[in-house]
This record gives structure tokens, C-alpha cells and sequence, in this order.
């Protein structure tokens, strides 16, 4: 079964990162109402760091947040092109959810090792409340790129021959990430154009294998139109 899609149109990058911001504020006061923690995993990439900084100015309680990534590149921990490098400046270092509740990907032990290690916290957290979610111009998500087999057993995928550098990471598989009560996926630039039509005309793309019962797309007017 497909899953149910909504998608909001909006003018411009900062509209969908406040819309996404405001999502995200309330799975977080639901999930916490129904289940007494909100479970978020996290994106790379420039629009999600504009959601980050958002989401650090508001007053919300964040004892009960507790984070996960959807992927990371294998690179030193401090290294600047990593999401959780990009994630602690923008967001984490600037809010208070507990260090014990922030599982950031090892992926600096290498794809295999690290992916074998984040399963394990995956399986304790699933399943997850929201996932955050981009799309590469060539239709990926995380680290799941076109092309690629990985076992759908798997929770989280060692990444070797990844198309864009580095080629090495880890990557939460389509099955865990699928598992979220809600995914969201931001989508925003002229580049993403060809892929958001060969994703709405059925093709087989990465992020059409994410399958959950609510999948919310916010796209700004440069990704979608013509």
C-alpha cells in the first residue's frame, strides 16, 4: 500500500522551515502528552540546520526529548561535515535535552562498526515519533542512494560507495525509518525539480521506499514549480 502523502506548497525556504519547525513543536507535545517522551531523529543538511535554529529558540521541555540521526558520514567526531557537528551547533548545544538522551551515530569507527553499534540503539527506541528527512537531487534519503542493495532486515546500513564524498557512512535503513508515527521530509531548490516528478510519477526512487502511515512533505516554490 502507498503511503498517504500530504504535501504543503510554500513560497520559500525559511516557510518551510518554520512550517516544519511548528510540526515538529507539536508531535512533540503530543507524543509526550501520550507517551511521556518524544523520540526525534535528525537530517543533515542546510534546510534542516534553518529548522534547528528555529527549534533552539523555543520554550518547550526538553528532559523529555531524546535524539537519534537518520545518518552520518564516517569522518572524526569534531569534523565539520558531520550532521551531528552541524546538529550540536545549531540546536543541541543550545537547549537542554540530557547528553544520555542524544545518540549520536559512531560513525567514526568505520561503516561497518558503527552501523553494527547504532542498531542496537535503534532497536531500543523504535518505534520512533518523528523523522526529519531531505532529498538529493538524485532522489536519495539519509545515506540510502539509488542503485544500492541493503538488507531490509537491517536497522542501520554500512554505506560504502556513496555517490557524493565521502563515500563512507552510516545510514538508518528504510524499514527503521519507516517505523516513525510521522515523517517529515523538507524539500527545497530548483535542483530538486526532476526528482520530485520522477517521485510523484511512481518511479523507484530512495525515498519512496520509506513507508509510514503519515508522511508530510513541505517543498518551497523553487523545487516544484515548472
Amino acid at each position: 500500500m502507498k503511503p498517504d502523502y500530504r504535501w504543503h506548497y510554500l513560497g520559500t525556504t525559511e516557510q518551510v522551515a518554520i512550517a516544519a519547525c511548528q510540526h515538529i513543536l507539536d508531535a512533540a507535545i503530543l507524543a509526550i502528552a501520550e507517551r511521556g517522551q518524544f523520540k526525534l531523529v535528525l537530517a543533515g543538511g542546510t534546510t534542516p540546520e534553518k529548522v534547528y535554529r528555529l527549534l533552539a529558540q523555543s520554550q518547550v521541555d526538553w528532559s523529555k526529548w531524546t535524539i537519534y540521526y537518520g545518518d552520518e558520514r564516517c569522518l572524526p567526531k569534531d569534523h565539520a561535515d558531520r550532521n551531528s557537528v552541524m546538529a550540536e551547533q545549531a540546536f543541541l548545544g543550545k537547549v537542554t535535552i540530557p547528553k544520555a538522551q542524544i545518540f549520536t551515530i559512531p560513525a567514526e569507527l568505520g561503516p561497518e562498526q558503527g552501523a553494527n553499534l547504532y542498531q542496537q540503539a535503534v532497536k531500543d527506541a523504535l518505534p520512533f515519533d518523528l523523522v526529519l528527512l531531505g532529498m538529493g537531487e538524485d532522489g536519495h534519503t539519509a545515506s540510502l542512494f539509488p542503485g544500492h542493495q541493503n538488507d531490509a532486515e537491517e536497522l542501520a546500513h554500512a554505506v560504502y560507495d556513496s555517490p557524493k564524498p565521502p563515500s563512507e557512512r552510516v545510514s538508518l535503513s528504510a524499514n527503521a525509518l519507516g517505523t516513525a508515527q510521522q515523517v517529515i521530509f523538507l524539500i527545497t531548490g530548483s535542483n530538486k525539480q526532476e526528482a520530485v516528478k520522477q517521485w510523484r510519477s511512481g518511479q523507484n526512487l530512495p525515498v519512496a521506499s520509506i513507508d509510514s502511515d503519515k508522511i508530510d512533505i513541505y517543498i518551497d516554490r523553487d523545487a516544484y514549480q515548472g
